[in-house]
């Protein structure tokens, strides 16, 4: 068991130093010079050349690359070229903002998805089965943008229940809309991935056995299918709260929450190099985590892997 859990562990420390490397090299492969970006075309070139030599930007990518890392191990990211404020500083006050939609947003999919699926499941071949088949897929079909402003029209300016952006004071009634936007697409995905897997463990010998028991029908559904078809379920629950915690970009900028993909959006289009290292290092730092805790969750949900990892 604590061969599975430090192995899970350790393998975290080389895919971040990879994310680092290949991020590093890919931004230094882009067409175009950042520092001629922020000075314009007219500007003297023994400007940009200080202007370069202050950044760092003139030395060998070797010698970048080496006091980047030196920087990272110092819990350092950098300034921004444009505002020179710090980067850590800047994704300290924004990634809170990101989780907490990511949060809630995960809670609605966790909830309606798995409500939906067992009840196809259960309902299977029946009118609810089919009405559950056209919700998933409608909400995998609509892209996110077009259901947010969906959203917006009907419950903000139709019916004006809820606000259509902003963050308000900390209210609760300003992420109902966006949580509920990001949140549709993985809960109908999430709906469909249950359905199937609950249709197939239902169809087990053990069901029928349990059945023939007298057992209640909600402890069969909840205590043997469902706890037999969660590894799936928790895979793409990891995948999707990983993907929320790096940015939603569209969902961000239609309801104006100031998060981390909005963020590291506006450092791409100014090709502000330190806040897009930034917010990859961290982006990638949390979906590896995630990751790490829906492996350490298949151990405890199916105890043969961890005890097979032995092998």
């Amino acid at each position: 068991m604590k061969y599975y859990y430090l192995r899970r562990v350790f393998q975290v420390i080389p895919t971040l130093f990879g994310i680092t490397l290949i991020t590093f090299l890919l931004l230094q492969a882009l067409p175009g010079d950042p520092v001629q970006g922020m000075v314009g075309n007219r500007a003297d070139p023994e400007v940009i050349q200080r202007i370069r030599k202050d950044l760092g930007t003139d030395k060998s990518i070797i010698s970048q690359y080496t006091g980047y890392l030196r920087m990272i191990f110092r819990g350092e990211l950098g300034r921004s070229f444009y505002t020179n404020r710090n980067v850590v500083e800047d994704i300290s006050e924004k990634l809170p903002n990101t989780i907490k939609l990511a949060s809630a947003a995960m809670l609605f999919s966790i909830l309606f998805g798995l409500l939906l699926g067992i009840l196809m499941a259960v309902k299977q071949g029946s009118i609810w089965d089919r009405v559950g088949l056209f919700v998933s897929i409608s909400g995998i079909s609509i892209p996110v943008f077009w259901l947010g402003l969906i959203l917006i029209y009907i419950f903000s300016f139709k019916l004006q229940l809820l606000p259509p952006s902003g963050m308000g004071n900390g209210s609760l009634l300003f992420l109902i809309l966006p949580a509920s936007t990001l949140g549709l697409s993985s809960s109908a995905y999430l709906a469909r991935i249950t359905r199937a897997n609950m249709i197939e463990t239902l169809s087990q010998p053990y069901i029928t056995t349990a059945k023939a028991r007298g057992l209640k029908k909600s402890a069969i559904i909840f205590k043997h299918a469902l706890k037999n078809t969660i590894i799936p379920i928790i895979t793409l629950i990891g995948l999707d709260f990983g993907s929320y915690l790096n940015g939603s970009v569209l969902t961000e900028t239609i309801f104006g929450w100031d998060g981390i993909g909005r963020y590291a959006v506006n450092g791409i289009f100014q090709r502000d190099y330190p806040v897009i290292m930034g917010c990859v290092l961290v982006g990638a730092a949390l979906f590896v985590i995630v990751n790490l805790i829906v492996d350490l969750l298949y151990g405890f949900f199916e105890p043969r892997i961890k005890y097979g990892s032995k092998t």
